[in-house]
């Protein structure tokens, strides 16, 4: 049997690389990549040609700019535009070139900002978005509702899946521009080397979040290229979720950080809870595997190597 080629774009990120991993464990895939420099994701044409000559069966689209809850307040054009450009040029392109199955990545900051809890499929733009990721969600919703189009104009075969935040290797570290469990990861990891009094954490901690490994999420997606058909979102998490407060007070422990920690409430708390009802994915056949504390644990032993050889 010719193994399928399927083309992952993004697969220097956290979430691309993930599905990369779990796709290179099954020989019945081609995975076909393309680094930034060989392939610029926002550039129209050179998207067209490299999926003409590539001519790859599936697409996972896993390239996006993403960020934390300060780089999305500050930079909402760049977030507009880059990810409307990325996933405009793959989607149409995979159509003209006749890619079989494509995946879009979403995120589960397409909902409403006060959405019922927890979120389901049928929540997506029923109330107004979080204000300081508008510009993020309104991107991936346009992408949605392209691959929505493209199945009921053209019968493609474009699904979308909507992950809760995640977490894994190849995350990204930055203080500026990470999300919230590796930005306390570093945060608490400096303040022990330091042997810092206190690490200052943002908001009042009460906020709810769900957290799922990104190898989890690459089972999923692997999964829904199988076997997932419907135009309508699919929702991917854990199922269960911790507040801000407790994810940094385990994250601390994990660390091995004595001080204190002390909370800014005079910075945004963001949306009150996020948590995805996951029992549509669940009838898949798939679960979550990597609990929390393993999860975490895992990542800072990474964070910690990576550290070391730098």
């Amino acid at each position: 049997m010719t193994p399928r080629k399927i083309f992952v774009a993004g697969h220097r990120g956290m979430v691309g690389s993930a599905i990369v991993r779990q796709l290179q464990k099954d020989p019945s895939w081609n995975v076909l990549l393309r680094t930034r420099q060989e392939l610029d994701l926002t550039d129209t044409a050179a998207v067209r040609t490299f999926l003409a000559e590539e001519k790859p069966e599936y697409v996972a689209i896993a390239a996006a700019k993403v960020g934390g809850i300060k780089a999305n307040n500050d930079y909402p054009v760049e977030f507009l535009l880059q990810n409307l450009r990325i996933q405009n040029n793959l989607i149409e392109a995979s159509h003209l070139n006749g890619v079989q199955k494509l995946l879009f990545l979403g995120s589960s900051c397409i909902y409403p900002k006060h959405c019922p809890q927890p979120m389901r499929e049928e929540h997506l733009l029923s109330g107004i978005l979080e204000p300081t990721n508008e510009a993020y969600a309104i991107a991936k919703i346009a992408g949605i509702k392209l691959c929505q189009a493209y199945q009921r104009e053209y019968h493609c075969r474009f699904v979308s899946a909507m992950p809760t935040n995640l977490y894994g290797p190849g995350d990204n570290y930055d203080p500026e521009t990470s999300h919230v469990l590796p930005a306390m990861i570093g945060k608490f990891h400096r303040a022990k080397t330091t042997r810092a009094p206190e690490v200052l954490m943002w908001g009042t901690g009460s906020p709810r979040r769900e957290f799922l490994h990104s190898d989890d999420l690459a089972k999923a997606c692997v999964l829904l290229l199988e076997k997932y058909e419907d135009a309508e979102i699919i929702n991917v998490g854990c199922g269960s979720d911790v507040s801000i407060r407790e994810l940094a007070e385990l994250t601390g422990e994990i660390v091995g950080y004595t001080g204190k920690i002390r909370w800014d409430d005079s910075k945004p708390d963001g949306t009150p809870r996020k948590l995805l009802d996951i029992s549509k994915i669940r009838t898949l056949g798939w679960k979550p595997e990597i609990e929390l504390r393993e999860g975490i644990t895992r990542v800072y032993q990474e964070y910690q190597a990576a550290s070391k050889t730098h």
